[in-house]
């Protein structure tokens, strides 16, 4: 006697379009989906002070102190700043281009590409900022920074190489440049203003 149960077939199922299906997913998923870019702000820190080595003096003239409290307001040397003349302010401050007594002193340098001699400012620009500062309010101060020390070196590599700082190519004038027209931005630990 034959089974009659086995003799049944069973159906296949088509799985011809699961290829397309998961491809389709696939290429949905990589449309929709948004990559994580890279943040934050590029800077190259001083290399440590040995602990046998006093740090040096620097003059009260020297540093512009820029402070930001929890309320989002910037002091400037103990006086409230304002964001939209940042800028303007760090350009003088770390430029001093009429040699003024209350702004930072200059050394001299020596810069084959900039023609030997050359005088760069001693200014460095002190931040600090509140626990409570926003993060929106430290970006767009660290911005201003940045960029005061942005067109300082494009207004420097202009006058010398009759090229904005972005424009150059060669390592040796924008090494030069970069001598010339440092970052000098000192952050410390936040404090708590009131």
């Amino acid at each position: 006697m034959i089974n009659r149960k086995a003799k049944k077939k069973v159906p296949e199922i088509n799985a011809s379009s699961m290829a397309d299906i998961s491809f389709l997913l696939l290429a949905f998923f990589l449309m929709t989906t948004t990559m994580e870019v890279d943040t934050g702000i590029a800077r190259m820190l001083p290399p440590p002070v040995p602990p046998t080595e006093k740090p040096p003096d620097i003059k009260e003239r020297n540093i512009l102190k820029v402070n930001i409290s929890r309320n989002d307001r910037i002091l400037i040397n103990d006086r409230i700043g304002d964001i939209r003349t940042l800028k303007d302010e760090a350009k003088e401050f770390l430029s001093n281009p009429y040699n003024r007594e209350n702004l930072p002193e200059k050394r001299w340098d020596t810069i084959p590409a900039l023609g030997g001699l050359f005088e760069v400012s001693r200014g460095i620009i002190s931040l600090k900022n509140d626990r409570g500062t926003s993060y929106e309010m430290y970006i767009a101060v660290q911005d201003e920074l940045t960029k005061a020390v942005n067109e300082l070196r494009d207004e420097l590599s202009r006058k010398e190489f009759g090229v904005p700082f972005t424009s150059l190519k060669d390592e040796t004038l924008m090494s030069a440049i970069r001598r010339a027209v440092p970052i000098s931005i000192s952050e410390a630990e936040p404090e708590e203003y009131k």
